[in-house]
C-alpha cells in the first residue's frame, strides 16, 4: 500500500472527515485490521483564509508548497489536497515536489462523466463558483457544462461555509437555503450537483435533492485509496 500525503486544515472539520473516510474505505477494501497509510500536514486555516480574502494566492501557493515538500520528505507517494478552493494553487504544489498531486476536480469530473451527466450545478466557496480554475477544468477535461447559483445565492453559500460549516455549526435554516438553491440549479437544467467544497457534505446529502449529488470529499477519498492500493508493493 502506498502512503497518502494529505494537506489538511482547510478546515480541520473536513480534514477529520478525510482521515476517517480514508481509513474506512481501506478497511472496506481490505478488511480485517487494515487502515490507511497516511501522512498529514495540517495548516492553520486562519492564515490561509486571510490570504484568500486578500487575494494573495502567491503566498497561499508558497505555504502549501512547503507542506507538500514536508509530506514528500516524510515518505508520501502522492498528495491529496483536502480542500477544493486551494486547488487554485495546484500548480505551485505540483512544481514543488516530484510526487504527483491527485487533483480533486479530476476525481470529481471522472465520476460525473462516468455517470453520464453533461450539465451540472456547482456549489462551493465564491472562489470555486466564480473563478475559472475549477469550472474550466471540469469543462476542458470532461466536457461538462457547469452552472452556478445567482450572485446573491453565491454569497449565501459562501457565508455558510466560512461562518458556519468551517467552525462545526450545522443549522437547519442554512440547510433549507441550500435545498432551495440546489432546486433552482435543477430548474436551470442541472442533471446533478457538485458539492465543490469539502464541508458542504456536513450540511446536505442525497435526501436534500431530486438529482444526484457528487460529494467531492467522498469521491476524492475513494480515488486516493484506489491509487494507494493500485501502487501496493
Amino acid at each position: 500500500m502506498q502512503t497518502i500525503g494529505v494537506i489538511g486544515g482547510m478546515s480541520w472539520e473536513s480534514s477529520a472527515v478525510y482521515y476517517r473516510a480514508l481509513n474506512e474505505w481501506v478497511k472496506e477494501r481490505l478488511g480485517g485490521l487494515h487502515s490507511a497509510k497516511v501522512v498529514l500536514y495540517s495548516v492553520d486555516f486562519h492564515e490561509v483564509e486571510r490570504m484568500q480574502m486578500a487575494g494573495d494566492w502567491d503566498a497561499g501557493g508558497k505555504l502549501l508548497a512547503t507542506a507538500a515538500r514536508a509530506l514528500e520528505s516524510a515518505g508520501a507517494d502522492f498528495i491529496v489536497l483536502a480542500t477544493n478552493t486551494m486547488h487554485k494553487v495546484a500548480d505551485a504544489i505540483e512544481s514543488a515536489v516530484a510526487i504527483p498531486l491527485l487533483h480533486i476536480a479530476d476525481s470529481a469530473g471522472a465520476a460525473i462523466h462516468a455517470a453520464g451527466h453533461t450539465r451540472v450545478g456547482l456549489l462551493g466557496t465564491r472562489f470555486v463558483m466564480e473563478e475559472a480554475f475549477y469550472r474550466e477544468r471540469l469543462h476542458a477535461r470532461f466536457g461538462l457544462d457547469v452552472i452556478v447559483p445567482r450572485a446573491d445565492d453565491r454569497e449565501i453559500v459562501h457565508r455558510v461555509i466560512y461562518d458556519e460549516l468551517c467552525v462545526g455549526s450545522i443549522r437547519d435554516a442554512s440547510r433549507e437555503q441550500y435545498r432551495r438553491i440546489i432546486a433552482e440549479l435543477v430548474a436551470q437544467g442541472a442533471q446533478a450537483v457538485v458539492l465543490g467544497c469539502t464541508e458542504i457534505s456536513l450540511l446536505v446529502g442525497a435526501e436534500d435533492t431530486s438529482v444526484p449529488l457528487f460529494d467531492t470529499t467522498a469521491i476524492h477519498v475513494r480515488a486516493a485509496v484506489e491509487r494507494a492500493l493500485a501502487g501496493a508493493d
